[in-house]
């Protein structure tokens, strides 16, 4: 018994071994150039692009990514260089399927050069309404990054009054854009502040203490990366009121997160491009939004600000800080 159990085995191995050749056979010569609005190095880029290459890893697909790095340089004359110097890459490389991740790609890259063009368009990241780019174009797909504010604030709904509510985050366009569609779209009324700097953004944290009872702690934008220990303990040391964040890299800074997941935009789009691959045209795919989402609790936090989330919340963290 065991020998035929041992022959299965390896036939069945053999198999998936074939297919897979079968499967890169399949995808052989064909490329796939990715436009990163921001930086390698950001936490969320990076997890968009590790999600595009795990889903494509093994198919025999050649791979390229341009890091437009449009989050440490928001100077308008860079963004529109950075948008020409993406377009200069993409005719060189001459790709089956462009992946453009985040706004500054849509704004810079894929509106002025690409709409109704030829080559398929596979955007993620753009967020809350892609028609601002004047999406959906006729070689276009993609997914549409939402904010699960709401799924936030209703984990601390039993527990704390949240009428007045601030926001703090980077002064950049795509902070901007989360702050106003979160008061449009949810009616939230929120207080808003936007730091030019680190130390400016430590200024505002400490002001809102005082005007609100719940503080939503935007992305950093992987401008504060060399400061992280010095942000979590000025955090610490400085939290008065329940706070929360939508990114798991900012967990550490926030009493709870209810986190977008990068790598669900970069695998979204990696199965899109495979898609049209496989002769599937975009405007047949259906533009999309995020879906996913982790729990991270952070007890430091919670025991500084006393905030005392119900164990049903607390529970079904996927990551605890301790």
């Amino acid at each position: 018994m065991s020998k035929k159990i041992g022959i299965v085995m390896m036939a069945a191995m053999v198999l998936l071994a074939w297919c897979a050749a079968v499967n890169a056979a399949g995808y052989a010569g064909k490329k796939i150039l990715m436009i990163d609005s921001y930086h390698e190095g950001y936490e969320w880029s990076d997890g968009i692009v590790r999600g595009v290459q795990q889903t494509i890893d093994g198919k025999g697909i050649e791979l390229r990514v341009v890091h437009m790095d449009t989050k440490r340089n928001p100077d308008e004359a860079f963004k529109q260089a950075a948008g020409l110097k993406a377009k200069a890459e993409i005719d060189a490389f001459k790709p089956d399927v462009l992946i453009a991740a985040d706004d500054n790609a849509s704004r810079y890259v894929v509106m002025p050069f690409y709409k109704d063009a030829q080559l398929p368009v596979v955007f993620c990241g753009v967020n809350w309404d892609a028609a601002v780019y004047g999406y959906p174009y006729a070689n276009t797909t993609g997914m549409v990054e939402v904010t699960p504010i709401v799924q936030l604030m209703q984990q601390f709904k039993t527990v704390v009054d949240i009428r007045r509510i601030g926001f703090i985050g980077p002064d950049n366009e795509t902070v901007h854009k989360e702050f106003d569609n979160c008061n449009k779209k949810f009616g939230l009324n929120m207080t808003g502040y936007f730091a030019k700097d680190f130390e400016d953004w430590k200024k505002g944290f400490v002001e809102l203490q005082g005007k609100i009872d719940f503080l939503i702690i935007d992305s950093d934008g992987g401008l504060y990366n060399d400061r992280k220990a010095e942000m979590r303990a000025f955090v610490e040391a400085n939290s008065k009121k329940p706070s929360g964040a939508c990114y798991d890299f900012m967990a550490d800074y926030a009493v709870l997160s209810f986190a977008k997941i990068p790598e669900e935009q970069g695998e979204w789009s990696a199965k899109a491009a495979l898609e049209i691959l496989d002769g599937k045209s975009p405007k047949n795919i259906p533009i999309t939004e995020n879906k996913k989402g982790t729990v991270v609790f952070n007890a430091r936090l919670a025991k500084i600000t006393n905030a005392q989330l119900p164990y049903e919340v607390i529970s079904v963290a996927h990551r605890v800080i301790e």
